[in-house]
């Protein structure tokens, strides 16, 4: 068997296949987030541990003694900063922190040729961008960082021993020239780090060490060999056979994401698409990101006193897509595709005294589903011409929500087993094809279909109205938060 870890935002899952590629077994750990101040994000390594250790504690321990690789994914672009003795100097700032615009700025006038070193605008939640905040902020801090890693590597580390990355995750740092496949020496001179900061790096099947005695024997494992793994998302691809140019996802997750494989490096930058290195050689892909997805789901049930994602779906469900005239804008931490604004910021509009829970709920699902179709549109203008996407992800669980996803974007979403696994499984092919030599066509095969979702004529009618009010609502946010950036 083969086990894959995937560290996330809200917690940390560990996914079990067999040798035929079916999953055996599953566990999850829950995390939170710290929000120190408004529009910041941050996480304890040390929690990350701890929920790892309760994950893989929850699977049998015959499971446990039949591992032959694992495979790791997480969380992409947050800064783990190291001191000499591999200590962690600070709490680890996560993908959806916004503190660090400025700094934005400041990289992309420094180094003028860096959309076509990295592929990307430079974004707060990239990592290059914090490191230049802490520089400013928290010298005593940058001036003890012998190392930097990305949130998944820094498990490895516990794990391994080993300072390791893979492309896909590294891709999301701007400090990788995308194009080549290294660091870029130019980037991290910018950023007053050097290659000596960074970890090595390897293609995602790549093994990168091996378990240590220590963790092996806590966890009643022997000293299997642990690969290189993925970004969460590029993760997500793999385990839903996204590997081949113009094949897509669409991930309902913490954030929102939708994935597009692409046979060569191919920048787009005017539509704050990301193009990133896919976990397999040879291969990249572009990327519409959304800060905030099912986080809004959790966001608004807390706001409307629901107890459960399944209540809160029920309440919604209760209104006709696109009847209310409600919008919601679902910026809880600003956004990246298309608009690369990390001051924006959510709520309800256009209530009145006829308002209900349910029609608010109902406008928590458009909203999001309006954020993909703004993504989506992107991507199309950058040339990836999504028309179909395998839904993955903890809220692909509602065909309602996707339906109305579907609709609002003009895309068929398949539903397939093993979808709400995800990135988890992913890791788990890749350690799976780094044991065994086999190749990603063997491995990566897509899962079976168990639903679909087509484009609804009526609904996607009755929503484009709601949909252009959404964009304009969002512009004149826009224009109010330019003070505050």
């Amino acid at each position: 068997m083969y086990l894959g870890i995937d560290l996330g935002t809200s917690g940390v899952k560990a996914a079990l296949i067999a040798d035929d590629g079916g999953v055996v077994a599953d566990a999850t750990a829950p995390l939170t987030v710290q929000r120190p101040q408004s529009g910041w994000s941050e996480q304890n390594p040390a929690d990350w541990w701890e929920a790892v250790d309760k994950a893989i504690g929850a699977l049998s321990a015959s499971d446990r003694a039949a591992v032959r690789a694992i495979g790791l994914s997480g969380q992409m672009h947050g800064a783990v900063l190291l001191d000499e003795n591999q200590a962690v100097l600070r709490p680890a700032i996560l993908w959806n922190d916004g503190r660090s615009a400025a700094q934005c700025r400041e990289l992309e006038a420094a180094i003028p040729a860096s959309h076509d070193i990295t592929g990307n605008l430079a974004m707060p939640g990239f990592t290059a961008p914090k490191l230049l905040w802490v520089r400013e902020h928290e010298p005593e801090i940058f001036a003890a960082t012998r190392t930097v890693l990305l949130p998944k590597d820094y498990l490895r580390l516990r794990m391994t021993g080993d300072l390791a990355s893979d492309m896909s995750d590294s891709a999301g740092t701007l400090w990788l020239d995308v194009a080549q496949r290294t660091w870029s020496d130019k980037m991290l001179e910018a950023c007053g780090l050097s290659v000596s900061h960074m970890p090595s790096l390897f293609e995602g099947s790549e093994v990168t060490g091996t378990l240590s005695t220590e963790v092996a024997a806590r966890w009643g494992m022997e000293r299997v060999p642990v690969v290189a793994g993925a970004g969460d998302n590029a993760a997500g691809a793999i385990g839903v056979g996204v590997t081949a140019p113009g094949d897509a996802l669409l991930s309902l997750g913490t954030s929102g994401v939708t994935f597009v494989a692409t046979d060569g490096f191919r920048p787009n930058v005017e539509g704050a698409v990301h193009t990133f290195c896919h976990a397999l050689p040879g291969v990249w892909h572009q990327m519409a990101v959304h800060l905030s997805a099912a986080s809004c789901i959790d966001w608004a049930m807390r706001q409307l006193g629901i107890g459960s994602p399944s209540e809160f779906f029920g309440l919604a469900q209760q209104v006709e897509p696109g009847s209310g005239p409600e919008i919601f804008l679902p910026y809880l931490s600003g956004e990246r595709t298309p608009h690369n604004d990390p001051s924006l910021r959510a709520g309800w509009l256009y209530c009145d005294d006829t308002t209900t829970p349910a029609r608010l709920a109902a406008a928590v699902l458009e909203g999001v589903a309006f954020t993909f179709a703004d993504g989506i549109d992107a991507l199309r203008a950058a040339g990836s011409p999504v028309s179909e996407a395998i839904a993955i992800g903890g809220g692909s669980r509602s065909r309602h929500w996707g339906q109305i996803i579907a609709s609002a974007t003009g895309t068929q979403l398949s539903f397939c087993s093993g979808g709400d696994i995800g990135p988890a499984l992913g890791a788990a092919r890749l350690a799976r094809m780094g044991a065994t030599g086999e190749d990603a066509a063997t491995v990566c095969t897509a899962p079976p279909v168990e639903d679909t979702a087509s484009v609804d004529a009526t609904m996607a009618k009755r929503l484009e109205p709601k949909l252009h009010q959404f964009r304009r609502a969002t512009r004149a946010l826009a224009e109010t938060t330019k003070g505050i950036r």
